[in-house]
């Protein structure tokens, strides 16, 4: 019997309709649209203005993009897990709605949080469980509603981040397709450089913590830089002399949408012209753990079987990693 692996066979994503462009923010904050795009590459995000919607709206509307283009019967769904660091509510976990949303009444399901690395991680546990023979069908989504935790008034972090949501269904296969390899790294020396302070057991909500603005994502900016681009580059490269891979050998790299300098660094690192490098950080910022699969939803007509993939993510905590995928189907 040939040995099973994880393969992503669907993709589905969904961003909101409302575009916040560097044009609105300069009438929001001091910044301008040349700085914006010249340190980050933004130009626009998309947000979830509509009130009583949170990030469960956009991951059930993922999720029913990739059900209705695969023409998935959600019955058929084991296991529902949601990569987030925005969940709708404490204690309610989050995935567990939306698997009763999208219909999956035979899937249990629940949250995942490791920050802008929660999908990375993720596709890592999806994977164990379909090698395992356990189970068939694992809808992994990662979507963050981030302008929840954003304060408009911080030019430093409400440039950055937006809203969106992107869902990968993975089944076994036994051609050798799939999930190839993976390292992954975390580091709690991250901590205080990318947090949020109070809501937790340590600060809880109080008068004085919602006047004092700290329910919002603080980020020192430089710390964060410096460590994501040693770091997305280190396990990319790592990831790549493991496996045997050139940049040659490489078809696509899927980074975290964090930051273009970011990106640029790790692909230079693999020897990657921009042509093989996902891109889509100028259209929705950074979602956070949704734009890995946005990603794979944005160019998921230009994906060949056998295709080599290269995923890299950086996040809070800190968290980061990369993982060696194989593309399983042709999408045309």
């Amino acid at each position: 019997m040939s040995k099973i692996t994880a393969a992503i066979t669907a993709v589905g994503g969904y961003v909101p309709e409302y575009v916040l462009t560097n044009q609105i923010l300069e009438t929001m904050v001091d910044t301008n649209d040349e700085w914006i795009v010249t340190r980050t590459g933004i130009k626009e995000r998309r947000i979830l203005k509509e009130e009583g919607k949170g990030t469960s709206y956009l991951a059930i509307q993922a999720a029913k993009d990739l059900l209705e283009k695969s023409n998935t019967d959600p019955k058929d769904i084991d296991m529902v897990i949601l990569a987030t660091a925005t969940p709708d509510m404490p204690v309610a976990v989050t995935g567990v709605y939306v698997a009763s949303q999208i219909g999956a009444v035979n899937a249990f399901s629940y949250d995942l949080v490791a920050a802008c690395s929660s999908f990375l991680f993720g596709m890592s546990t999806a994977a164990k469980y379909i090698e395992s023979g356990r189970y068939k069908k694992v809808l992994l989504i990662g979507a963050d509603k981030m302008s929840s935790i954003i304060d408009y008034e911080d030019r430093a972090t409400c440039i950055i981040f937006g809203d969106g949501g992107g869902a990968v269904l993975f089944e076994p296969n036994e051609e050798g397709m799939g999930v190839q390899d993976e390292f992954l790294r975390t580091d709690g020396v991250g901590r205080p450089h990318l947090k949020i302070d109070a809501g937790g057991s340590i600060l809880p909500a109080s008068a004085e913590t919602v006047a004092n603005k700290q329910h919002y994502v603080f980020q020192d900016g430089r710390t964060v830089f410096k460590f994501a681009v040693s770091n997305m580059a280190d396990v990319s490269e790592k990831i790549m002399s493991r496996n045997g891979l050139t940049g040659e050998d490489v078809h696509w790299l899927v980074p975290h949408q964090a930051n273009k300098r970011i990106i640029d660094a790790t692909a230079s690192r693999m020897n990657l012209p921009e042509e093989k490098v996902m891109m889509n950080i100028h259209k929705y910022g950074n979602t956070t753990s949704a734009t890995l699969p946005l990603c794979l939803n944005d160019y998921e007509k230009q994906l060949k079987k056998g295709d080599n993939i290269v995923f890299a993510a950086f996040g809070g905590g800190f968290t980061w990693g990369s993982l060696y995928l194989k593309w399983a189907y042709n999408s045309n």
